[in-house]
C-alpha cells in the first residue's frame, strides 16, 4: 500500500492511461479525484474503483481552463482535505503535415496540452506549498525529443512540458515538492487505436520490445514517482518507451522488429 491515504488527483481520468493510473493509485491505498471533460466515463471509473474496494471521485474540467482548473483542486481538497499528487496527464493529438497545420489546431494542441498541464501543476503546487510538500507528474512524451511527422502541435507541447517540468522541480525543492515527468512512446490507447493499420506497422517497426505499450505500464511508473520509492527523484523524464528513444530508427535483422 505505497499510497495509503493520499490524495491523488489525475486529470485525462476518464481513459486509457487515467484510468489505468486511478485503478493502481487506488489499489495502493490512495483517494482518487479523476478529472475529465468526459464525465459521465470519469465516474465510471470512479465507479469501477469503488467496486474493487477503493475511493474515488468524478469532476469535469477542461484543464485549459485556469477556473476550471482552480475549482477542481478546491473541490478536491473539499472531498478529501488535502492534495498529495497531481498526475497533469490530460492530452490530445492533431495529425496534419506542418504545411497544413491549421492554426486554430496547434493553439488547441498546445492549449490542452502545455498550457494546461501549467494550470494544473501551479493549482496543485500552491496548495502543497501550504500542506509542506507533495508530488507532482506530467505526461510529456517521446515526441518531446524526436521531430514525429505531421505532429507539429503535439511535439512541441510535449517539448515544453519536459522544460516545464524541470523548471518547476527547480524552484518546487525548496518546498519539498518534486516534480516529475513520464515520457511514453507508443501507447495502445484511444489516440492510437485511430491510426491506420499500415502507421501503426510502422511504429511498431520502430520499437525495439517490438510491441506497443499498455496504459498499465505507464501506470505503473507514474505510481513509482508518487511513492517514497521516488523521494529524491525531481526534475526527471522518465521514458516508458519500450527502447525507442534509445534504438531510434530501430529494425530488427531480418527487417521485421524483435518479440520480447
Amino acid at each position: 500500500m505505497r499510497l495509503q491515504g493520499r490524495v491523488t488527483a489525475i486529470t485525462g481520468g476518464a481513459q486509457g492511461i487515467g484510468r489505468a493510473t486511478g485503478l493502481a493509485f487506488a489499489a495502493e491505498g490512495a483517494l482518487v479525484a479523476l478529472g475529465d471533460v468526459e464525465l459521465d466515463a470519469a465516474q465510471a471509473v470512479a465507479r469501477e474503483i469503488g467496486e474493487r474496494g477503493g475511493k474515488a471521485i468524478a469532476l469535469r474540467v477542461d484543464v485549459g481552463d485556469a477556473g476550471q482548473v482552480q475549482t477542481f483542486v478546491e473541490r478536491v481538497v473539499a472531498e478529501f482535505g488535502r492534495l498529495d499528487v497531481m498526475f497533469a496527464n490530460a492530452g490530445i493529438a492533431h495529425s496534419a503535415p506542418f504545411l497544413e497545420h491549421p492554426e486554430a489546431q496547434w493553439h488547441r494542441v498546445l492549449r490542452v496540452n502545455l498550457t494546461g498541464v501549467f494550470l494544473c501543476c501551479q493549482a496543485a503546487a500552491r496548495q502543497m506549498v501550504k500542506q509542506g510538500g507533495g508530488r507532482i507528474i506530467t505526461t510529456a512524451s517521446i515526441n518531446g525529443f524526436r521531430g514525429v511527422e505531421n505532429l507539429v502541435g503535439y511535439n512541441a507541447a510535449k517539448a515544453g512540458v519536459v522544460e516545464l517540468t524541470r523548471t518547476m522541480a527547480v524552484e518546487l525543492a525548496q518546498h519539498s515538492i518534486t516534480v516529475n515527468a513520464i515520457a511514453p512512446a507508443q501507447i495502445d490507447t484511444r489516440l492510437t487505436r485511430s491510426l491506420p493499420e499500415e502507421a501503426r506497422r510502422r511504429r511498431v517497426e520502430r520499437i525495439p520490445l517490438g510491441r506497443f505499450g499498455e496504459p498499465d505500464d505507464v501506470a505503473r511508473a507514474a505510481l513509482f514517482l508518487a511513492s517514497d520509492d521516488a523521494s529524491y527523484i525531481t526534475g526527471h523524464t522518465l521514458a516508458v518507451d519500450g527502447g525507442y528513444l534509445a534504438g531510434g530508427l530501430w529494425s530488427g535483422p531480418t527487417g521485421s522488429p524483435p518479440r520480447a
